[in-house]
């Protein structure tokens, strides 16, 4: 009989205990920086939206504040304007300690966008800002850059929690959003505390600052699962797949071709605020109204409502036009609009109850989009219940699998590929890789 080492066992357990007390408290600060900051954040993109409805010529001048913001970017903000990206890169190979002023550039940046008309959302706004003031313990602590890697994702999985609600969607988030194919367990605790913490702190502030408050959606009917109604959740996770596809791949064109045509990058945002204000006056703003800003009446009514059929085609464009051309905000919940109002659409042809395929669409066109499964299915499990969740989880693999390997985050890394013998050609660079690329072709 094989002897049991206990000094081993007591060597693991103190070095486990060791672990966390170092943990523990970092990911507290980092929870309760955070969730104070998509507090902030919640409050003041209601105050942006209430007060775009009430004036709604504030539309025009969207060119011109994109204007100033790209001036204030170049200015202030040259070393942080790479948002999300930068993030990840500095995850992968950390350097330079990602300065405080990402945190009131993007917060500024995000309101002036929603005030003025943008179609944006707010989890980069909510990443961005928890991991810059995560990554100011980096100095004073002197992290090695495996712990500041760590505490990066703390950070993004702390502002993902909080904004949305979904602490553990978000625990995930931080983990797998970083490459295709591979997770790594060593910040799972400090990720989900942080997660944890941060929802509780963003909670907590309901009561002092107005404007906080987590939007409910109801899926009212789920059926039970079969044969069928897993083949339709299927087909149904294919189309969503193909349209985060293609929104990544219009939202990069656009960037692309800005960065291609027009050199001085205030400028962008200028092209950009043109043609929504164009859009919107020229349609109409009583039927374009609902694709600005976050668009969150009209994610409730896809789970209760029939909609116009051409609604998530409408928002995936006027949010690819406003974030390619520099404005500064979020994807995701522009995601949770297209996903939401295309699964209320695809209700027409898929014999599936429409707030279970809104609900379906929700996530799984995020999934796809982030290339992120696994917190996209936990997200919906704790949006809309397990019973919901498990179509959501059918929807969000086959989304991620059709999507695709270009993602909406150019320094999202391929570990392994989606399905065996993929073309090199499909596989993404790197986000400085990419850069480069396109100055040697502008040259």
């Amino acid at each position: 009989m094989p002897k049991i080492d206990f000094r081993q066992i007591f060597n693991e357990s103190f070095g486990m205990v060791r672990h966390l007390l170092r943990w523990i408290p970092l990911a507290c600060y980092v929870g309760i920086a955070a969730g104070t900051a998509s507090a902030i954040l919640l409050a003041s993109l209601t105050y942006a939206t209430n007060l775009r409805e009430s004036h709604i010529w504030l539309i025009l001048l969207l060119a011109p504040m994109g204007w100033l913001m790209g001036l204030m970017y170049r200015h202030f903000g040259k070393s942080v304007e790479g948002g999300n990206n930068l993030i990840l890169e500095q995850i992968h190979n950390p350097k330079d300690v990602i300065p405080f002023r990402m945190t009131p550039l993007i917060l500024i940046g995000t309101f002036l966008t929603h005030v003025f008309g943008g179609s944006a959302g707010r989890e980069g706004t909510a990443v961005q800002t928890g991991a810059s003031l995560a990554d100011q313990l980096t100095r004073p602590l002197r992290l090695s850059p495996q712990n500041r890697r760590i505490l990066l994702m703390t950070g993004v999985s702390a502002g993902f929690g909080s904004v949305f609600g979904t602490p553990l969607a978000g625990g995930v988030f931080g983990m797998e959003v970083l490459a295709i194919g591979a997770i790594g367990y060593d910040a799972i605790a400090p990720c989900f505390l942080a997660a944890f913490v941060g929802d509780l702190v963003t909670r907590a502030w309901e009561p002092v600052i107005p404007g906080i408050r987590h939007t409910v959606y109801t899926v009212s009917e789920v059926p039970s699962l079969n044969v069928r109604t897993i083949l339709y959740a299927s087909i149904a996770g294919v189309l969503f797949g193909l349209v985060a596809m293609l929104f990544a791949r219009t939202t990069h064109a656009i960037a692309s071709t800005m960065r291609r045509l027009i050199h001085r990058t205030e400028l962008r945002p200028v092209v950009g605020g043109l043609l929504v204000t164009v859009t919107v006056f020229g349609i109409g703003y009583a039927h374009t109204s609902k694709y600005l800003g976050l668009g969150i009446p009209t994610i409730v009514a896809a789970f209760h409502t029939h909609l116009p059929f051409y609604d998530f085609a409408a928002k995936l464009v006027l949010t690819a036009v406003t974030l390619g051309t520099g404005f500064k905000g979020g994807e995701v919940t522009p995601l949770f609009f297209i996903g939401a109002t295309m699964g209320n659409a695809l209700s027409s042809i898929i014999p599936l109850p429409s707030s279970l395929l809104a609900g379906m669409g929700f996530v799984a066109v995020f999934a796809g989009a982030a290339n992120t499964p696994l917190a996209s299915t936990l997200m919906a499990m704790e949006l809309f219940g397990a019973e919901a969740g498990a179509y959501a989880a059918i929807a969000c693999i086959l989304s991620y699998l059709f999507s695709g390997h270009n993602g909406i985050y150019h320094a999202q890394r391929v570990q392994s590929s989606k399905y065996e013998d993929a073309p090199a050609e499909e596989l993404p660079l790197t986000l400085e890789a990419k850069l480069q690329s396109e100055e040697s072709t502008e040259r």
